[in-house]
């Protein structure tokens, strides 16, 4: 039995990518290089903003990168939704589950200083039931607290909870919560990972297919 769902945010609830990588492009610029094809970009997103710095300047030392991950932040912090969107059909799966009775959540390891104001400009904020972002405790996505806290803060045990991630550190961590955990393999994972060797429960080759879950549990 499902009683409340939790996503993971980019590359799964949310197409990011567009807008993260838009911001490493600008840095690119900024500092005199060449910018960077989206389609080299996008598998590093979820890994955020450290990857993606490390991506464009992998040859900076640790003063430098520190100065140049501040920059990006700053630069993604003015953008957070100019071509961000929710997934083709989620809108409406995220409906259904409201009209059925189902909390749905967002659990990231993505700061609270951008995840809030990016779910503000969706307008999904104010419909999540409960958001659980990278600050919101001392530990973060693999280990399993911000997603027992998710279900916590839902009143549901974990075991009636479904996840939804696009990396690794999600399955570990629902699995080490109980949860039952599904791969969004549409979003940001890089081509030499190997999700189906992840103990996951299932497999969502698009959004399509995450509606029709969605759907299923309703």
């Amino acid at each position: 039995m499902t009683r409340g769902v939790l996503f993971d945010l980019d590359g799964t609830l949310v197409d990011t990518a567009p807008d993260m990588a838009a911001a490493l492009n600008r840095l690119l610029r900024e500092e005199g290089r060449a910018p960077l094809e989206f389609a080299a970009i996008r598998p590093c997103v979820s890994h955020g903003a450290t990857a993606l710095v490390r991506l464009g300047f992998a040859d900076a030392d640790d003063v430098v990168f520190a100065r140049l991950r501040a920059r990006y932040l700053d630069i993604y912090r003015e953008q957070l939704a100019v071509e961000t969107r929710v997934f083709e059909g989620v809108q409406a799966a995220l409906s259904r589950l409201e009209t059925d009775g189902i909390p749905w959540g967002v659990v990231t390891n993505k700061p609270g200083w951008l995840t809030d104001p990016l779910l503000e400009q969706l307008e999904l904020r104010e419909r999540a039931r409960v958001i659980v972002s990278g600050d919101t405790l001392p530990q973060r996505k693999p280990h399993p607290a911000p997603l027992l806290h998710a279900a916590d803060k839902l009143g549901i045990p974990p075991a009636e909870c479904v996840y939804i991630g696009d990396a690794e550190r999600d399955v570990l961590a629902a699995r080490a919560a109980g949860m039952q955990v599904f791969v969004a393999w549409f979003g940001y994972i890089p081509a030499e990972e190997r999700p189906l060797d992840w103990p996951a429960t299932g497999w969502l080759r698009n959004p399509q297919e995450m509606s029709t879950l969605l759907a299923s549990l309703t």
